[in-house]
């Protein structure tokens, strides 16, 4: 990547670069930016990568709650590794993006059996583990080696289409790479390891704090004189993605089969998700397209049916209409098998469950 000069200041990919970005950046992070999370003062690539992977789509104040249970669980990739894939997604559920999980159990395998318990150094060579991409790696690269890469992720974007009024479609992969080269250019002159800390922790504490996606504080950012969306008040028009989501409405029915245990309390029949789709791998109460599909499997009399009240529930592409009927049976019919097993409410913890379904099966009426 070769670096020109624009009007006196260096450019690359033709815009025009604020050389002093990475110092001011710096300077506040060290003073002014976030140090207290407890994923932070570590140069532990296990800490730092767990905690980018339920930083993906997810808020802080959400992950704060899942953290620390999952080390106290798993407090290396060697305990992680030799979890079991349920055991896994019990913790995980209600952080959503279910995938995260699944690679995050991958990643720990491969590490273990392929790299002795070690994660890769660089950011080349972390990107060749399960679910580990370009923005990830170069986290955990800075954060714990000190290598001079840059992180890209959405907040990031935000933060550098406005510095630099970026008007480059990232709808579009060149924009993507064009947008990147900017990213690795704007990175500190040979930075010792702390500084890469300071600037990476920066770039994650403007995007989430005050570069916002709606009502940034742009009047208390600290490269608000360098910002030229800032200084035009024209923050809210980037950065610019023209391809919308699509998102699908759709109902499903579950048919929530409760019946007696052995000392009077109730089990559950639950059977596990498809390998792909929605919730895949976790276990789930049956689905299905609709009421009387749902009604036809079952054979008569087989207990007393109760339609509970519809619940809804947000995808990243879908809009889940749940309709939940609770049938009452006297007695356990079926015994589990590979597909489906009857679970004691108490046991509900040790399994993953998609969130809806946990807080439905918990919220039953007696």
């Amino acid at each position: 990547m070769s670096v020109a000069t624009e009007c006196g200041k260096p450019s690359v990919a033709g815009a025009a670069l604020p050389v002093e970005f990475s110092q001011v950046l710096m300077q506040w992070q060290r003073h002014s930016g976030r140090h207290g999370l407890p994923w932070q003062g570590t140069r532990d690539p296990y800490r730092v990568w767990l905690s980018e992977v339920m930083l993906q789509q997810t808020q802080v104040s959400t992950v704060l709650n899942y953290f620390p249970r999952f080390l106290a669980r798993f407090p290396d990739v060697q305990a992680l590794a030799s979890a079991t894939p349920d055991e896994v997604m019990a913790l995980w559920s209600g952080l959503g993006y279910y995938s995260r999980a699944r690679n995050l159990h991958r990643c720990a395998q491969v590490v273990v059996a392929q790299h002795a318990g070690v994660f890769p150094s660089t950011s080349s060579e972390l990107q060749t583990l399960p679910g580990i991409g370009a923005s990830t790696a170069a986290a955990i690269a800075a954060f714990c080696h000190g290598e001079r890469i840059s992180i890209l992720d959405g907040n990031v974007r935000r933060v550098l289409t406005r510095l630099l009024a970026f008007d480059g479609d990232l709808a579009q992969a060149a924009q993507q790479r064009r947008l990147w080269e900017i990213a690795q250019a704007l990175l500190p002159e040979q930075p010792a390891a702390g500084d890469m800390v300071a600037y990476t922790q920066g770039l994650m504490d403007l995007g989430a704090t005050l570069c916002s996606r709606s009502r940034p504080s742009c009047a208390a950012c600290p490269v608000l004189v360098l910002c030229r969306s800032g200084q035009d008040g024209t923050a809210s028009r980037y950065p610019v993605k023209t391809r919308t989501l699509k998102r699908r409405h759709e109902s499903w029915w579950l048919l929530v089969l409760r019946s007696p245990s052995n000392d009077g309390a109730h089990r559950i029949w639950l059977e596990r998700r498809p390998n792909a789709g929605i919730w895949a791998g976790l276990f789930c109460t049956p689905v299905f397209a609709d009421e009387a599909s749902a009604l036809a499997v079952l054979p008569p009399n087989t207990g007393r049916m109760q339609a509970l009240a519809p619940v809804a529930h947000s995808l990243t592409h879908r809009e889940l209409r749940l309709h939940p009927l609770l049938l009452e049976m006297s007695h356990t019919p079926v015994s589990g098998d590979d597909s489906g097993r009857w679970v004691d409410m108490e046991g509900l913890d040790r399994l993953g469950l998609p969130a809806p379904v946990r807080q439905l099966l918990m919220q039953l009426p007696d």
